[in-house]
């Protein structure tokens, strides 16, 4: 539904997107890359607001770039936003279904079932100057679905939503998906799109790092070992016991906290496979553990390296 063809974009010297090829289809599919990846150049190349200087993108097989023809056939959530503040969030919606050519008649319900299915039909009727940052993300979100898109472009929408608000939305994209619509979500935040989908674009200083399944991809860190940090109140036991390991290969204490212990692992799931049994049977208690390894930009340092 969505396809990239030595797509370049630049401006002056600037290389903002630099010879990307690929296809998106229909479901979901996550644009992830750190800031400055090039993102949003990619999402405004395929929305038809700028054209790409080199190669081709195409939008269920049209040119995007001022087709209105494509518009009506797709929804937007921008990062930035400049709303109209003495709007309501309804009058701001109704106004962009009228561009979206629904018809008079039926703009009233259509507009009511989208602010209901993001949970902002309780503030319709308040000026958005007094909406939160949050409350701006669905009312966004209403207004790209309205008119019922057969491709959906959001653009880090899930910044300033709490906890509850990113399951709201994400779980209407996963219904939105499961419909056959063609959705693409940009973050810089592995985990805020990993519950949504498996198919991603990884985008690093211009260029298509890696695309495809989002296991198969983190499966190439695999051959890097992976840091885990773990707090424990006995620390020194809690290392000497984790040298055993068969899946560990080196074992460090914090000199600066003497409740850490930093261990490398080839294989992560089998330690963490491992580690519950072995808390258990030496009788350790361990307050708190992570791993430095698990978030985009690991993924992309070791990809760059690599």
């Amino acid at each position: 539904m969505i396809t990239l063809e030595r797509a370049s974009r630049w401006y002056g010297q600037v290389v903002a997107l630099n010879d990307v090829t690929c296809t998106v289809g229909t479901g979901i599919t996550a644009l992830l890359g750190p800031n400055g990846a090039g993102k949003s150049t990619m999402l405004k190349l395929v929305t038809g607001q700028i054209r790409p200087t080199t190669g081709s993108v195409k939008v269920l097989n049209h040119l995007p770039f001022a087709n209105s023809a494509v518009y009506r056939r797709l929804g937007y959530v921008p990062e930035l936003e400049s709303a109209y503040e003495e709007q309501t969030g309804r009058q701001f919606v109704t106004f962009m279904a009228a561009l979206a050519g629904i018809p008079a008649i039926e703009r009233s319900s259509r507009v009511a079932a989208a602010l209901e299915k993001v949970a902002i039909a309780a503030a319709a009727d308040r000026k958005m100057g007094g909406y939160s940052k949050g409350m701006r993300q669905r009312v966004k979100v209403a207004q790209a679905i309205v008119h019922d898109p057969e491709v959906l472009i959001l653009d880090e929408p899930l910044n300033g939503l709490d906890p509850v608000g990113r399951r709201d939305i994400g779980n209407i994209l996963l219904e939105l998906g499961s419909a056959g619509k063609c959705i693409i979500i940009s973050s810089h935040i592995l985990h805020e799109v990993e519950h949504l989908t498996r198919n991603i674009l990884l985008l690093h200083k211009g260029r298509l790092l890696a695309q495809g399944d989002i296991y198969a991809i983190r499966s190439l860190i695999d051959k890097h070992p992976h840091k885990v940090q773990l707090e424990c109140g006995n620390a020194r036991q809690l290392a000497m016991t984790l040298v055993g390991m068969e899946s560990v290969i080196s074992v460090r204490m914090d000199r600066d906290n003497r409740a850490l212990v930093e261990i490398e692992t080839p294989q992560p799931d089998r330690f963490y496979a491992e580690l519950p049994g072995l808390v258990e049977n030496h009788n350790l208690e361990i307050t708190a553990f992570h791993s430095p390894d698990n978030n985009l930009e690991a993924v992309f340092n070791y990809l760059v390296q690599s």
